[in-house]
C-alpha cells in the first residue's frame, strides 16, 4: 500500500490507526489540520505504524540524484570485502530494510530485483549504513554464495595496479582485507605442497608439512606475545609478536581446512553474549 509522508508535520493517532499532517493551501498559504488514512487495515499495531513512518522519514534524507538513484554497494560483514555496486531508489532501500535481503534497481530493466533472485545467492543483510553526505548507501551482510555473475565471490578481481606494472597475475586477485589477503597466500602455498619447489624454499609449506613444528611455533609466538605485556615492552614489540601469532594460528587454519570467515563470523555472533556466559555454555 503506499504511503505519503510529511516529515515536518507527521503526527502518528493511534486510535484512529493514521497519520496526520498540516496540510498547506497554497493559494492563502493558510494551515489547516487534515487526517490522512493510510494504513487500510486495523491489524497494524502502534509499533508497526511508527516503525514505517520513520522508514518514510529515512527514505526523505537521502540525497537521490535526479533519476531518484543512489549508489548502493554491497559489503561482506565479516571479511570486510566489497562485494558489487549497484544503484537503489526510495523502493529498493525500503524493501531492503524490510525483507534484510540486499535489493537494488536496475536502470535497464527500470524496475527492482533482490541480488539472488535467480541464483539463489542472497546477500542477506544485517545493517545498512548511510555515508556523511546521505547520497551512497552500503549494505553490509552475508552472502549465500558467489555474488559475481562469473561466480567470483566478489565482482571486484582486476588490480589496476597490477595491470598497469604488466603482472601476469593481474585478473582473478580478489578484492580482499589484509587478513583475507594473507589467507589467500597461504592457501596457494598449500596447493604448491608436494609440487616441484620454484625458488627458495617456502616456510609456509614448511609448517603445513610439520604438525609438530607448527604447533610448536604457535605455542612460541603466543608466549612472546605475553611476554611483552609482563616485561613491559614497547607496543610496538606487542604487534610485531601479533603479528606472528597471527601468522602461525592461520597456516594451522589452512591445515584444518577453516577458512578465516568462519572465525570471524563466530566472533560476529559473540558480540552480544557475556564472555562468561558463552565459556559456560560450551
Amino acid at each position: 500500500m503506499a504511503v505519503s509522508y510529511c516529515p515536518s508535520f507527521l503526527r502518528y493517532t493511534a486510535k484512529e490507526n493514521v497519520l496526520s499532517f498540516a496540510h498547506v493551501n497554497v493559494r492563502d498559504n493558510s494551515k489547516k489540520r487534515n487526517c490522512c488514512l493510510v494504513y487500510a487495515s486495523a491489524a497494524k499495531s502502534e509499533k508497526d505504524l511508527l516503525s514505517e513512518s520513520k522508514v518514510g522519514l529515512l527514505l526523505d534524507t537521502v540525497k537521490w540524484d535526479h533519476r531518484g538513484l543512489a549508489v548502493a554497494i554491497a559489503q561482506n560483514v565479516d571479511t570486510g570485502a566489497v562485494l558489487m555496486q549497484g544503484f537503489a531508489n526510495r523502493e529498493a532501500l525500503a524493501t531492503t530494510i524490510s525483507s534484510r535481503k540486499a535489493t537494488f534497481y536496475s536502470r535497464s530493466r527500470s524496475t527492482l530485483w533482490t541480488k539472488g533472485e535467480t541464483s539463489m545467492n542472497f546477500i542477506n543483510v544485517h545493517d545498512i549504513f548511510l555515508d556523511c553526505d546521505r547520497d551512497s548507501i552500503i549494505y553490509l551482510g552475508k552472502p549465500d554464495g558467489p555474488t559475481c555473475h562469473t561466480g567470483s565471490e566478489t565482482c571486484y578481481y582486476t588490480s589496476v595496479f597490477d595491470f598497469l606494472k604488466g603482472s601476469q597475475d593481474s585478473k582473478d586477485r580478489l578484492l580482499l582485507t589484509t587478513l583475507c589477503s594473507l589467507e589467500s597466500t597461504i592457501s596457494t602455498r598449500k596447493a604448491e605442497v608436494g609440487g616441484t619447489e620454484n625458488g627458495k624454499p617456502s616456510w609456509t609449506k614448511r609448517l603445513l608439512c610439520d604438525n609438530k613444528l607448527l604447533c610448536s611455533k604457535i605455542r612460541e609466538e603466543a608466549d612472546e606475545l605475553c611476554r611483552t605485556l609482563e616485561e613491559n615492552e614497547d607496543k610496538s614489540r606487542s604487534a610485531a609478536e601479533m603479528a606472528d601469532v597471527l601468522y602461525h594460528a592461520m597456516v594451522l587454519l589452512s591445515a584444518k581446512d577453516v577458512r578465516m570467515e568462519e572465525v570471524l563470523e563466530l566472533l560476529r555472533h559473540r558480540f552480544s553474549q557475556s564472555g562468561i556466559e558463552e565459556k559456560s555454555s560450551r
